[in-house]
Formats: structure tokens, sequence, C-alpha cells
């Protein structure tokens, strides 16, 4: 499954953001197809063209576009459909530029931080992105925050956001939360959104896994 990446005007402003997402999180967009929605940007935007190439610049692969007004200046060369079927998820936008962890990542005797822990709620707009492990959230996560692990993520709490599990390339994490409201679960790319969710597990603690390229969700006992 594609990442999907959703610009909004100001160009510039959205690229800073873009810019400090990466900075934290270097390996983030490695070896990831991507499809740039630039339906929210005005027909009368200038250098839309130019635009995605300082995307690809930054080593992010796009494999197509959705939205493209033809009137711009050079689209017709980012002119690629969307190469999935069924229902694209809604896009993964790049957390604001002040969003950081809450707290850093522990290490564990004689090895890397393999696991984070943050022992307080996740408010809105907040991102905490960990990719040499797992993320576990003592309370909920907020509605407009979101969790990316190289791992599993596990909130003990509500989950109202969005949780990213297997971001580094790692298609046996799986995501818990004590009560599912989520925005968007992905895993390894697998994304579901809010409205593909069966409403039989909203408000549940569940757990999502992969199977193959299918996501799957079960009430925890």
């Amino acid at each position: 499954m594609a990442l999907v990446l959703a610009p909004e005007v100001p160009l510039t402003n959205w690229l800073t953001a873009l810019d400090a997402q990466m900075e934290r999180s270097p390996n983030f967009f490695d070896a990831r197809p991507v499809v740039v929605d630039l339906g929210s940007i005005p027909r009368e935007q200038q250098g839309v063209a130019e635009f995605l190439q300082l995307l690809e610049q930054r080593g992010i692969r796009i494999i197509g576009t959705e939205g493209a007004h033809p009137s711009w200046a050079g689209i017709e060369a980012w002119g690629r459909s969307l190469p999935v079927s069924g229902k694209p998820g809604r896009e993964i936008e790049p957390p604001h530029a002040k969003s950081t962890p809450l707290v850093e990542p522990a290490a564990l005797s004689g090895g890397e931080p393999n696991m984070l822990v943050i022992d307080q709620p996740v408010r809105s707009g907040q991102s905490i992105v960990f990719e040499r492990g797992d993320v576990t959230i003592l309370g909920s996560v907020s509605s407009g925050a979101e969790i990316m692990a190289g791992g599993s993520v596990h909130v003990y709490g509500t989950l109202r956001g969005r949780a990213i599990a297997g971001l580094s390339g790692h298609p046996g994490a799986r995501i818990f939360c004590s009560k599912l409201q989520a925005e968007l679960l992905a895993i390894d790319g697998v994304y579901q959104t809010a409205d593909d969710m069966p409403a039989k597990f909203l408000g549940k603690p569940v757990q999502a896994w992969l199977d193959g390229d299918q996501m799957k969700i079960a009430v925890l006992d």
C-alpha cells in the first residue's frame, strides 16, 4: 500500500513541517511508494510541478498523484494514478515542526533502546516517532495526535488519533489499544481509516495485525 501525502498551501510552510519530520525520522520514506494528493491545492497555484520535484529531491518516491489540475505547467509528467485497488486511506500528513517526543527512550542493558514508554496522554497535534522498536502509551491518544513506531504500538487507554506500526518495514508489528476510536490504523503501509473499521470493534479493546496484505482486527478477551 502507498502512503498518501496531502500538501496544503502555503507550500513552503508545509515543506518546512515535512523537513522537520524527516530530520526526526530520516528513514521514514525509505523504499516506500508515495501518492501525492493535490486536491486541496488551488488551481491558481504556481510551481506545483517544481514542488513535486522538491519532494523527489528529498528522497520521496512518488508513484502517482491525485487531484492534479491540467492547467498546471509540467503536471502531465506526474499524472500517474494510484496503483492499488480499493478505497484509499486518509492521508498521512507530516506532523507540525513543534511536535516532539514527550520522553527519551531508555536503553536496555547492553543494547540499543527498543522500546519507548510515554507515561502521559498524547494530546492533539503531538507526534511520537520511534523507529527502533515498540511505543507504549500509558494513557489515551487524542484525535489529531499520532504514534509512529518501527515495531508495535500499545495504547493503555482510548486511541482516538492515528497509530502507525511497522513503519521501518516490519509486517509482523501489531497495534493494541484498550478502546478503539482511531482515525487511522496502519501497519507496514497497509491501513484502515475510521470509515473502514467495522462498528462492532469501536469502543472495544482490540488488536490489529496483518494477514498477508490485509489488516485484521479482533477484540481482545
